[in-house]
């Protein structure tokens, strides 16, 4: 089999007035993640590590904010159209690990809905997502409650 290992990080501004989506479900907070899709930042790092993984380049590189078709996406959109492309070159997911790192709110409630949501959209086994919540203890733009940040290593194999 032929192994790879792709690894994304991305980050989103947070303010008042926008939604906070993260594995592509809505979570109630006085903030959300600014950016021109959705700003699913959760989905953004997945998508990022798969193609990466596969030598595809980046979201930024298909789905580029300079493109207005993308303004206000649902980033599941996206993911889905990620997996085609690993699909059309022979790839399977082994694993995904992530960690989303914000101050508040506290998330450890809704990691198994944004399991079963990525799951259901990705066509995999919920055992194949890891989705870990850590806060950076009120240091950095995260920690002031700036900004939202995740990161996400996947092992992808080619039969």
């Amino acid at each position: 089999m032929n192994f790879r290992i792709g690894f994304g990080y991305d980050v989103h501004q947070l303010s008042e007035g926008y939604d906070l989506t993260l594995g592509g479900i809505k979570i109630p907070h006085k903030k959300g993640s600014v950016g021109h899709s959705d700003a699913d930042v959760l989905i953004h790092v997945i998508c990022d590590a798969l193609l990466g993984a596969a030598n595809l380049r980046d979201i930024g590189y298909h789905f580029p904010d300079s493109d207005p078709k993308y303004k206000n996406i649902d980033s599941k959109k996206l993911l889905v159209e990620v997996m085609n492309m690993l699909q059309e070159k022979g790839f399977s997911i082994g694993n995904i690990d992530s960690t989303v790192c914000l101050q508040e709110p506290k998330i450890k409630s809704f990691v198994p809905g944004m399991i079963e949501c990525l799951s259901d959209t990705m066509g995999l086994e919920p055992d194949k997502i890891s989705i870990k919540a850590t806060t950076t203890e009120k240091m950095g733009f995260t920690g002031r409650e700036e900004g939202i940040e995740a990161y996400a290593v996947v092992l992808i194999y080619k039969n």
